[in-house]
């Protein structure tokens, strides 16, 4: 009886597409209403991240960027999710999506300097509604629903979003923020981006669940599984998502299908130890690039030449950033410590003394 309930709740979660790995639209009625101009946009955000993420990997690979994360493969997920989004929303983001908040707002160079432990790559401007990048897995999900709440309590017509990975869904932070969203009918939306690993696990060994959409039904709140690799689909399901959440229908838990290209970070981790070029090559056959630019260029709304200037546009101003990046003073041992505390403790003011000494010398 139980197993026959699990196949009957796992049946309604199909996979939500628009456009199929040829470019071609397969769900004419869920065509979301973007004119030619929104269009070319989402496809020079993608163009622009693409090339983000590899002169980023080589910029790690000589020592000038810290941390990083590759998003090569999941522009589609976290590029149509945002642009579903208004500027007042709230962005709470993982340590992978760093692209959707510097399409928010957040300026490069400081994108960069988060990157490499500087406290500047976490001051952002004011008014700029996003949170610093989280580095501790699925803990965002929990700020989400609070800040969601938040905004239901204040009567703000924004919503508050998150983005964590398949591993992410595998915490008990994930289950508790939306089971907390769903009680309090907050206005939030849970993106998880399955790229069918966390860091080196299957998604098949982190749940017996055939889908983590499937998860929302226990939180009693919306749940979707969409193709991760098709924007427009991405868009659609975020942008209802969003509607409903103002519109007082609650929270929802979306679940994009997609694939990271390279590592899980660089920071040594090496993908083709768990992951064999068989499946490589199949996922870059459903590369969300390639896919957007077929439709786009059967509608006369794509080019080579607009390609080129995007890409030359993209390496231009990451030049200019990281130029803007290494002229930031350095961090020292005082700032770090002076930014702790409103009122340090006794045992914070005396490291201030001693490290303010030693930086005079």
């Amino acid at each position: 009886m139980s197993t026959k309930t699990i196949d009957q709740v796992e049946e309604q979660f199909e996979t939500f597409q628009i456009l199929n790995e040829e470019g071609e639209v397969v769900n004419e009625s869920e065509m979301p209403d973007l004119s030619d101009e929104q269009l070319q946009e989402i496809m020079r955000r993608m163009v622009y991240t693409r090339i983000w993420d590899q002169r980023a990997i080589s910029l790690n690979r000589q020592g000038r960027l810290g941390f990083y994360a590759p998003t090569a493969g999941q522009e589609a997920s976290q590029l149509g999710s945002h642009f579903a989004l208004e500027q007042e929303d709230w962005i709470l983001p993982g340590y992978r999506d760093i692209p959707q908040i510097v399409f928010h707002g957040l300026p490069l160079h400081q994108a960069f300097l988060w990157s490499r432990g500087h406290f500047g790559g976490s001051q952002f401007p004011d008014g700029l509604n996003i949170v610093v990048p989280q580095i501790i897995i699925g803990a965002q999900i929990i700020q989400t629903a609070g800040v969601a709440l938040g905004l239901k309590r204040k009567k703000k017509e924004n919503i508050a979003i998150t983005y964590t990975g398949d591993g992410g869904a595998s915490q008990g932070d994930f289950y508790e923020g939306i089971n907390f969203a769903g009680a309090y009918n907050a206005p939030a939306v849970f993106i998880v981006q399955n790229n069918r690993f966390a860091i080196s696990v299957p998604v098949e060994k982190q749940s017996a669940a055939k889908t983590i959409a499937q998860k929302a039904v226990a939180a009693g709140i919306e749940g979707i599984q969409v193709d991760g690799m098709d924007v427009l689909a991405v868009y659609k399901a975020t942008l209802d998502a969003r509607k409903r959440a103002l519109a007082g229908e609650g929270p929802t838990l979306i679940e994009t299908l997609t694939y990271r290209y390279g590592a899980h970070t660089m920071a040594g981790d090496d993908p083709t130890r768990y992951r064999t070029s068989e499946e490589d090559d199949e996922w870059a056959k459903k590369d969300p690039l390639i896919r957007f630019r077929k439709f786009l260029e059967g509608k006369k709304l794509w080019s080579e030449e607009k390609e080129n200037e995007v890409v030359e546009q993209a390496k231009e101003d990451i030049k200019q950033a990281i130029k803007d990046a290494d002229k930031t003073p350095k961090q020292n041992v005082t700032d770090l410590l002076g930014f702790m505390f409103e009122n340090p403790p006794v045992n914070i003011r005396e490291q201030l003394e001693e490290y303010t000494a030693k930086e005079s010398k």
